[in-house]
């Protein structure tokens, strides 16, 4: 009985991210996207110091031809969904040490939630 107990703890505490990222509430992730938009746009080829976020979903992480990542993003094998953007922006060098991102992170998951709403909504 411990067991499933136990098992049953580890399904819930692993699909917590996923539930607050389906909660996200992409108007407040608008105003999130603020912190971001210094560096990063969500328009199609318009890089700025950080890569275009369009069509970041789905993409490997340093793929954009355009811009120049670092190599430890271009070899970190990330694909960019809900649930590894929610890492990366939680502590962008934990994830990818040394990556060229000079951002220290978005520590509050119910923002990342909603940041993350924003860009599924606005990246298409």
């Amino acid at each position: 009985m411990t067991r499933v107990i136990h098992a049953l703890a580890a399904i819930a505490l692993a699909a917590a991210p996923v539930a607050a990222l389906a909660d996200g509430d992409a108007a407040r992730g608008e105003q999130k996207f603020g912190d971001c938009a210094a560096c990063h746009s969500v328009e199609t080829g318009v890089n700025n110091i950080g890569p275009s976020l369009h069509a970041v979903f789905g993409r490997k992480a340093g793929d954009l031809a355009d811009f120049r990542y670092s190599p430890a993003l271009k070899r970190s094998g990330i694909t960019w969904s809900a649930q590894t953007l929610d890492e990366f922006i939680a502590d962008p060098q934990k994830i990818v040490p040394t990556n060229r991102m000079p951002y220290g992170g978005m520590t509050d998951a119910g923002d990342r939630a909603d940041l993350i709403a924003y860009l599924q909504k606005a990246t298409k």
